[in-house]
């Protein structure tokens, strides 16, 4: 059983849905971050708790085109975004860890509409206890950085964002085994390969706060590949497919930009992402 800790949030006196899937569209629905948070926290602990019935969209209002987001940050098109400020004390720290709480809160989102989207797929429950793990973890590294944000003297919301993490939602939300390919197996992979790097970056300029949330995101993340190739190849076992093949396709259709080297050969393979996978991807988008 997951432990859930207490929400670092106060979830206001509100209506709660008794389904995981009306849950899951309140998350990804919210403006205010805060309760965002706190709904993520809340739900999971119920869901544990067996509180909640699994419910369906089928008979419910659909899940939003888009999560809800407040008036702050403006967001931009990735080609728009201003070069990120560099170095280890002041403004580009504060550029790092705003653009990885940017990061981490599309998680929450990403996550939370993956449990909700997909929730009448004939999936068993135990799929659905892996996700509700995820989403309760990216709320908490959105939490950790937010706060370390306040810390720096800073907050979410001080600087433009990119828009383009959506789209990895918009184009997968009708196949779940390509949105298992993209979020999970594509970009969350990818923090594998470039924070270990970044928290030895930080740590040797002194950070050891901002060194050890992303040490956190980091142990957190391995399991969500895992998550992440273990439901996928569950999924092309039912589709009849082979797994390697299966992803070279839906990458190559429903992901946008090349897969970059140099990969965290290890981290990937311990969460069961072979080479396999995505060294014949770098070979042809690279």
């Amino acid at each position: 059983m997951v432990e859930v800790p207490s929400s670092p949030t106060e979830l206001p006196d509100i209506v709660l849905g008794d389904t995981l899937y009306e849950r899951s569209r309140q998350i990804v629905s919210t403006a205010d971050l805060g309760h965002k948070v706190a709904l993520a926290y809340r739900t999971a602990r119920d869901w544990y708790a067996r509180r909640l019935a699994r419910g369906s969209g089928r008979t419910a209002a659909a899940m939003p085109p888009r999560p809800g987001r407040p008036d702050k940050p403006v967001l931009l098109a990735p080609r728009d975004m201003p070069r990120r400020a560099r170095g280890g004390d002041g403004a580009g720290k504060i550029a790092l860890v705003h653009s990885l709480a940017h990061i981490e809160l599309n998680a929450v989102d990403l996550t939370w509409d993956l449990v909700g989207r997909f929730i009448d797929e004939d999936m068993p429950r135990s799929f659905f206890d892996d996700w509700v793990q995820v989403g309760l973890e990216e709320a908490k590294h959105f939490s950790m950085l937010d706060r370390r944000l306040k810390e720096l003297g800073a907050a979410y919301g001080d600087l433009p964002a990119h828009d383009g993490l959506w789209q990895a939602a918009e184009s997968t939300g009708h196949d779940l085994t390509a949105r298992l390919a993209v979020i999970p197996l594509v970009l969350e992979a990818r923090g594998l390969d470039v924070t270990p790097s970044m928290s030895d970056k930080l740590r040797a300029a002194g950070d050891e706060a901002t060194a050890g949330i992303i040490d956190v995101i980091y142990r957190d993340e391995k399991r969500h590949v895992a998550f992440g190739a273990k439901w996928f190849r569950f999924r092309c076992d039912r589709e009849r497919r082979a797994p390697e093949p299966a992803f070279h396709a839906l990458v190559r259709t429903y992901f946008r930009g090349p897969l970059k080297p140099p990969f965290n050969d290890r981290a990937r393979s311990e969460a069961g992402l072979t080479p396999g996978f995505y060294k014949p991807l770098a070979s042809l988008t690279g």
